[in-house]
């Protein structure tokens, strides 16, 4: 076999930390220390320096696998999800685990189990198999979940979502905290006749207009029983909900503002509003909940919305996980919260005089 085709065969020889070794002149010892952090104290800048030039010149890299058996860590971590396929806020959380990451030199392998609980307990065994140094498991929406079977054998952080059984560290989004800070938006534009419309049987549901209601009676404004209308989640529900507030009875029988369970909501009211001749937001302030991609801002007009900190939410558990993977100390199983930030556009005015 001729010397091409043996590299045809073989493929290109990866360089060695002895190799390194040999072109800058010192031991394989020395270039251990440099790449193992363990250079300070050990040998001179001027040493090490010349092995950082030696490794770019024959193009190095150190072996992760290698190193991560040293070190009994892998600098991977996994991040298991219910839907992200389907969600429109699955890129912002997954960038947020994955930058901060991979600020602290991990990689993050994804698995998306579709909602089934057997390919959940399946991905968490695979990555248990494959010795990653903790999991991150999040959920596409604001719900108590059924922890994944193995995740208490790692270091394991939950993500938009509460375990059922109280016993791993969450991170989720301040929801009552954003009902209150739709509800201030409203009274500090003076209206004092407003409206819920959409909204699920669900925890986020509950906490949004928990907080809406806090901050309304706090200014003694109530919101009457029949002006909370529950017509689910999507667009069709928020058109609905909008033609029964808004379609019969003279105007100054009518709420000037409505809350709205999310933005597919509020997309329904805006559309029922423009059907009913309603100016928004000159006779009417709507407010949506999520700042979701690609259509709050789009709306006619855009939307004022009380956005899901989903980016935030990936980077604060990324790092809650790497922190007790740093320390070696599982951190103890608490909610933290992280607040909802409003989105200015142009749906909200000052309440009409009436």
């Amino acid at each position: 076999m001729d010397s091409a085709e043996e590299k045809r065969t073989t493929g290109p020889v990866r360089p060695t930390s002895r190799d390194v070794a040999r072109l800058a002149g010192v031991s394989h010892t020395a270039v251990s220390f440099v790449f193992n952090g363990r250079a300070e104290g050990n040998l001179s800048p001027a040493t090490q320096e010349r092995i950082r030039q030696a490794a770019e010149q024959l193009g190095y890299r150190p072996d992760p696998v290698a190193r991560g058996l040293r070190r009994r860590r892998t600098a991977v971590i996994g991040l298991v999800t219910d839907e992200i396929a389907s969600s429109p806020f699955a890129g912002r959380l997954l960038r947020g685990a994955m930058e901060t990451a991979w600020g602290s030199g991990h990689l993050v392998l994804t698995v998306d189990s579709g909602g089934d609980p057997a390919k959940e307990d399946a991905a968490v065994a695979e990555l248990l198999d494959r010795r990653v140094d903790g999991i991150v498991y999040a959920a596409m929406s604001l719900r108590r979940v059924r922890v994944p079977e193995g995740l208490h054998r790692t270091h394991a952080v939950l993500a938009n979502c509460l375990p059922e059984d109280g016993s791993l560290p969450a991170v989720v989004p301040a929801e009552r905290a954003g009902g209150r800070t739709a509800a201030r938006l409203l009274l500090d534009a003076g209206h004092r006749r407003v409206a819920v419309v959409g909204g699920l049987d669900d925890i986020a549901s509950a906490e949004r207009l928990r907080g809406f209601r806090d901050a309304l009676r706090a200014e003694g404004v109530t919101v009457p029983k029949e002006w909370v209308v529950r017509t689910g989640g999507e667009i069709s529900g928020g058109h609905e909900g909008a033609l029964r507030l808004l379609g019969t009875g003279p105007a100054e029988r009518r709420p000037t503002g409505v809350f709205c369970y999310n933005d597919r909501v509020a997309a329904g009211v805006l559309h029922a509003a423009t059907r009913l001749g309603i100016a928004v937001p000159e006779d009417l302030s709507v407010i949506g909940y999520d700042d979701q991609e690609h259509m709050a801002a789009f709306l006619a007009p855009p939307l004022t919305t009380v956005a899901l900190p989903h980016r935030a939410m990936g980077e604060a558990a990324a790092r809650l996980l790497l922190d007790a993977i740093d320390t070696g100390r599982t951190p103890p199983a608490t909610v933290r919260r992280i607040a909802c930030p409003v989105v200015t556009r142009a749906s909200v005015g000052p309440a009409p005089a009436r």
